[in-house]
């Protein structure tokens, strides 16, 4: 498969408080085409909007593609390549036998996952990587819009 056949997504979350008001930002870029996509909530935490950009990113491809798909967090990074076949295993429970945070959210992320053949790469955020820095702009972006609408 040619990198033209893949499709690189950067996702970031954003949280103005934590909880607080919330964005979450997804850049993709195909064959020379790019996209935004951000989107925002009043009141969650960070975790969330990180968990958040990616399965929206991934909700947009209308068929099952190869995606390399970058983020800054360890803990989606982590959580969706490492820990979620445990926490599955154990009926959503975590290493301490407790629910798993945002279950409903990591649950909509992997039934995402399950379409497509993905590679999953942790970034540095602010470390100057255009698309990193182009999702959080959209992640701000969203936060920023969340905050002023009237709910």
């Amino acid at each position: 498969m040619s990198k033209e056949d893949v499709i690189e997504i950067w996702t970031d979350g954003a949280s103005k408080g934590n909880p607080g008001v919330g964005g979450w930002g997804a850049f993709l870029k195909w064959k020379g085409h790019t996209k935004e996509l951000w989107g925002g909530n009043p009141s969650c935490t960070n975790n969330q909007m990180e968990l958040t950009a990616p399965t929206e990113a991934l909700k947009l491809l209308k068929r099952p593609c190869k995606v390399i798909l970058y983020t800054d967090s360890q803990y989606v990074q982590n959580g969706i390549t490492k820990w979620i076949h445990g926490w599955m295993k154990k009926g959503w429970k975590s290493s301490t036998n407790t629910p798993v945070k945002n279950v409903e959210l990591w649950k909509a992320l992997y039934a995402e996952t399950q379409k497509h053949n993905i590679e999953w790469k942790w970034v540095k955020g602010h470390d100057g990587i255009e698309g990193n820095e182009m999702a959080d702009m959209l992640a701000n972006r969203g936060a920023e819009e969340a905050g002023t609408k009237k709910f």
